[in-house]
């Protein structure tokens, strides 16, 4: 995606030159001319991810419009233009939430070089304080990524059950993000910064799971050396969140409904009952009713899960919401890969749309991580994502050996001769042979240096004998300085 940079001057003439020097690096560019313009556009909830904030305005001056900023909560970076560059006045703007500055008329690289530094250290910031939320247990509807009308819907529904205890089952194809919502019910209600526990019910062996679900007593079978505490335990005063809970076992599924219906666990071994509260929220990319009346899973279970639904949608049911999360993925991987990339070329961003994502959030999040980890253009291109454009990345150049450095007796003498380097690739792009590659760098070396034998050996790095030896075998005789045949003295030479 395109990042937009506001850029705030009452000189039209310093803001069309900056537009110019930000297009050109593949940035959009809104103008305001002065504070309260400024302020205007950001109420008016248009895209800006960096303000350029000239300090010397009529009216509101960019040091008042830089704290209004702040004390209305917005936090994109501010990079701030002097003309003065006193140290008192870049210190105030520094102290005020400005990221960075610069003395007008600065130079484009310093120009693009800021820009950049702060969308990165936006960027940080923004992994910091999604990191602290997750790990905290405080990630709410907020931080879910997409305004799309299922989105939409899933964030009102959802806010509403975090506000009560009700069991909450949520359901969507694999990789659609449940495990995502269940955090946001969790983060948005009164357990928020409370324990919060994921246990995939796929995942765990059939005769561990009562054990690692309930918690065990020493000595209650064999292996259990030490005192094993649960996952309800675990989870005490917080949320429990059941990921593929139709893969649990039927003599595991009547434990669970006693621990849902009395608020009691019996662990393996212990005389007594413990009692826990917890909140439930399950989640399974399965058909529970259809399981029910199979048989494979109890049916009074299912209806204790299942008080309140929540449908996660496919990725491909809300397409809108492909272009924020490209951008989420790419400030994420840009901080845990060290990369700078800004984001994805129009043409990019078109593929992506169009694609079904079978995998869903899970899958376009893989792709971005690779695309990442192999781009070198400021902007992901149709070929870093290979198995979705079907473009091919270009194959790498290959360069000729830089010319000598200055003229001199034994020079170059045969003008445009670098200009056609040795070819490395076949027409098919596949490698030459090393004997195909050597003659044709012997020729390029005997015409660039005129002919000059011994100029060419010591340029070559081979001796004069081997050199003649590999012109005879090589054919290229006729090349040689006054275009007389080599004899045998002279190979032996």
């Amino acid at each position: 995606m395109t990042k937009t940079v506001l850029v705030v001057d009452d000189d039209p003439t310093q803001r069309r030159l900056i537009q110019a020097v930000l297009e050109r690096d593949g940035f959009a560019v809104a103008h305001a001319q002065n504070g309260d313009e400024a302020i205007q556009h950001l109420t008016s909830g248009a895209s800006v991810d960096v303000i350029l904030l000239d300090l010397v305005m009529p009216g509101i001056s960019g040091q008042n419009t830089l704290v209004e900023m702040r004390a209305r909560s917005f936090k994109q970076p501010v990079i701030v233009l002097t003309a003065t560059g006193g140290i008192d006045t870049v210190v105030q703007a520094m102290q005020a939430g400005a990221c960075d500055f610069f003395v007008k008329p600065a130079s484009p690289e310093r120009i693009t070089v800021s820009i950049r530094n702060a969308l990165s250290m936006g960027a940080l910031k923004g992994e910091v304080d999604r990191l602290k939320k997750h790990q905290s247990g405080r990630t709410t509807f907020a931080d879910l990524i997409g305004g799309s009308p299922p989105m939409q819907m899933v964030k009102r529904i959802g806010e509403r059950a975090a506000k009560s205890s009700i069991p909450i089952l949520i359901t969507g194809e694999s990789g659609v993000g449940k495990e995502v919502i269940a955090r946001a019910v969790h983060g948005s209600s009164e357990r928020a910064g409370k324990p919060f526990v994921p246990v995939n019910c796929g995942a765990i062996p059939e005769n561990l799971v009562e054990s690692i679900l309930f918690g065990h007593e020493k000595g209650s079978f064999t292996g259990a050396s030490d005192k094993h505490l649960g996952k309800f335990q675990e989870a005490n005063g917080g949320t429990l969140f059941l990921d593929e809970v139709g893969e649990l076992p039927l003599d595991v599924q009547v434990k669970l409904l006693r621990a849902l219906q009395e608020s009691e666990i019996d662990p393996i071994g212990s005389k007594r009952s413990i009692r826990v509260d917890v909140r439930i929220v399950s989640a399974t990319n399965r058909d529970l009713s259809l399981a029910v009346s199979e048989g494979r899973f109890r049916e009074d279970l299912f209806y204790r899960l299942n008080v309140f639904p929540i449908e996660a949608p496919a990725l491909r049911e809300r397409k809108e919401d492909v272009a924020a999360l490209l951008d989420c993925f790419v400030r994420r991987f840009n901080v845990e890969e060290g990369k700078s990339v800004v984001g994805v070329s129009p043409e990019t961003l078109a593929y992506l749309t169009a694609f079904d994502w079978p995998g869903n959030v899970r899958q376009l999040e893989n792709a971005v991580y690779r695309a990442i980890v192999l781009a070198d253009a400021p902007y992901l291109q149709p070929h870093d994502f290979p198995a979705i454009s079907g473009v091919a990345a270009p194959p790498p150049e290959y360069a000729a050996p830089p010319p000598p450095p200055s003229p001199s007796a034994g020079a170059p003498t045969v003008e445009g001769a670098l200009d056609a380097p040795v070819r490395i690739l076949d027409a098919r792009g596949h490698l030459r042979t090393l004997e195909q590659i050597e003659r044709d760098l012997i020729q390029l070396a005997i015409e660039v240096y005129a002919g000059h034998m011994s100029e060419v050996a010591r340029r070559l790095g081979i001796g004069r004998s081997t050199l003649y030896r590999k012109v005879r075998e090589q054919g290229l005789e006729q090349l040689v300085k006054g275009g007389a045949p080599i004899g045998v003295e002279e190979v032996a030479a």
